[in-house]
C-alpha cells in the first residue's frame, strides 16, 4: 500500500511538472553557476553595473541569473524581478500586435498606409537638398504597411516636434507630424531605422480597432501572456524596481549614473507622458521571455494561439527586399538561424532557432567602460555551453 501511495505521489508530481512545461509557466530551477561565473568579472572590473539574464526553452525557464547592482551607489543587488526600460524591443511587441489584425483580415501588409491614415495622402519625397534649397517630388508609390514595419519607408527616425523627449506627444499627433515630413528616400529602396514607422503602425491599430493602442496591447498581448510588469507607465512600486541607467565616465574606466534622455520624468506621469510604441515599454526578463516563447512556438503558448504561424514567419524573416543588404523582418532583426531585438540601453532578446533556446539579457547601459560590451556574448556562450543540445 505504501508503494502504491508513493507511486501515486510521484504520478501527481509528474503530471504537474508536465503541465507546467506545457503552459510555459514553470518557475526557473535556479541560477546557472556557469553564467554567474561568466558575468561576475565584468561587475568586478566596473565594466557592468548589473544584469538579469534568462535562458528559456520553448516551454520552460531554464535559468535566471542576477549579477551586480541595480543601483551601484546604494549597492542594491539586481533581483529576478528588477525592471528595465526595454526601449526598441517594444517594436517587436507592437509588430506582433499589428500582425494579429493581419491574421484577422482587417489589414494587409501590402496596403498603402494612406488607406487607413488619409493624412499620408500626397506625402512628398526629398529629391534634392542643397543648403537652403530643398526639392520635393512625388515618390514612385505611397509608403506601404510592409515598409513601415521593416524600416524601408523613407520616414525619418522621428519628427522635429518630438522634442525634448520621444514620449511627449499623443500618438495621433506624433503620427500626423510624420505625415507632414517629406520622405528621405524612395520607399522600399533602402533601410533606415525609424521609430516613426512602428509608431505609424500602432496608430493604424487604433484606427482599425477603435481602441487606444495601449489598451489593445494590454488586452490582446500583455494580459493573456501574463506579462504583468510590462507597461508604458510604471507604478510607484514598479519604479522602485527599475534598474538605474549608466554610461562610461570620461576616462572610460568606470560608470556614471544617468537618466533616460528619451523619456520624461516622473515615469508615472500619465498627463505628460504618452505611450511610445517604438520604444516606450518597461519590462522584466520573465515577461520578455514569455513573449519570446510565444514567438518560438510559432504564435502559441499555454494552449492559446496569439498569432498564426505565417504571421510569425513574416515577422521573423527578411522583409527588406533583395536589393537591401540589411536583414530585418516586421519589427524583428533577422539572422540565418536567429531572430531578436535590442534596446537603446543594451537590453537584448534573442531566439536561437538552431538550438531552440531564448536568451534574455537585461541591463541599463548607454555604452560600457572597459570591455563591458563583451558581457552579453559571455552570457550567451556560457548558456550555450550548459543548455545547447
Amino acid at each position: 500500500m505504501k508503494i502504491n501511495r508513493q507511486f501515486f505521489r510521484w504520478s501527481v508530481f509528474v503530471v504537474i511538472l508536465l503541465a507546467g512545461l506545457e503552459s510555459g509557466r514553470l518557475e526557473a530551477a535556479g541560477p546557472s553557476e556557469k553564467i554567474s561565473a561568466a558575468l561576475q568579472p565584468f561587475v568586478d572590473s566596473h565594466s557592468l553595473a548589473g544584469a538579469v539574464t534568462l535562458v528559456a526553452s520553448p516551454n520552460a525557464i531554464l535559468a535566471v541569473n542576477c549579477a551586480g547592482y541595480s543601483d551601484v551607489g546604494a549597492k542594491k543587488a539586481m533581483q529576478p524581478d528588477s525592471m528595465f526600460w526595454i526601449a526598441s524591443q517594444s517594436k517587436s511587441m507592437t509588430a506582433a500586435a499589428f500582425m494579429m489584425l493581419v491574421d484577422e483580415g482587417k489589414v494587409n501588409v501590402d496596403d498603402p498606409v494612406e488607406k487607413y491614415l488619409p493624412e499620408f495622402k500626397g506625402q512628398m519625397l526629398i529629391a534634392e537638398k542643397n543648403g537652403d534649397k530643398t526639392v520635393l517630388v512625388r515618390p514612385s508609390h505611397p509608403i506601404l504597411i510592409r515598409e513601415i514595419l521593416s524600416h524601408t519607408s523613407g520616414l525619418p527616425f522621428s519628427s522635429r516636434v518630438e522634442e525634448p523627449t520621444l514620449d511627449g506627444l499623443p500618438l495621433r499627433e506624433a503620427v500626423m507630424s510624420y505625415a507632414l515630413s517629406p520622405l528621405q528616400f524612395e520607399p522600399g529602396t533602402k533601410y533606415q531605422y525609424a521609430n516613426a514607422g512602428i509608431n505609424t503602425a500602432a496608430r493604424i491599430i487604433e484606427v482599425v480597432t477603435g481602441m487606444p493602442y495601449e489598451d489593445f496591447m494590454q488586452q490582446r498581448l500583455f494580459k493573456p501572456l501574463g506579462m504583468k510588469d510590462t507597461t508604458f507607465w510604471p507604478t510607484e512600486q514598479q519604479v522602485r524596481r527599475i534598474a538605474k541607467s549608466y554610461k562610461p565616465n570620461e576616462a572610460k574606466n568606470d560608470l556614471v549614473e544617468i537618466n533616460i534622455s528619451q523619456l520624461h520624468y516622473p515615469l508615472t506621469d500619465h498627463a505628460v507622458r504618452f505611450p511610445m510604441p517604438a520604444g516606450g515599454l518597461f519590462s522584466t526578463a520573465q515577461d520578455v521571455a514569455k513573449f519570446c516563447q510565444m514567438i518560438l512556438n510559432g504564435g502559441e503558448l499555454g494552449g492559446r494561439r496569439y498569432l498564426s504561424e505565417n504571421a510569425v514567419k513574416m515577422m521573423t524573416s527578411k522583409q527588406t527586399g533583395d536589393a537591401v543588404k540589411e536583414s530585418y523582418g516586421f519589427g524583428w532583426s533577422v539572422g540565418t538561424d536567429w531572430t531578436g531585438h535590442g534596446g537603446a540601453e543594451s537590453t537584448n532578446m534573442e531566439i536561437d532557432r538552431k538550438h531552440g533556446l531564448i536568451f534574455i539579457y537585461m541591463v541599463q547601459h548607454a555604452g560600457f567602460p572597459n570591455d563591458g560590451g563583451k558581457s552579453r556574448d559571455a552570457f550567451k556562450q556560457a548558456a550555450l555551453a550548459q543548455f545547447a543540445r
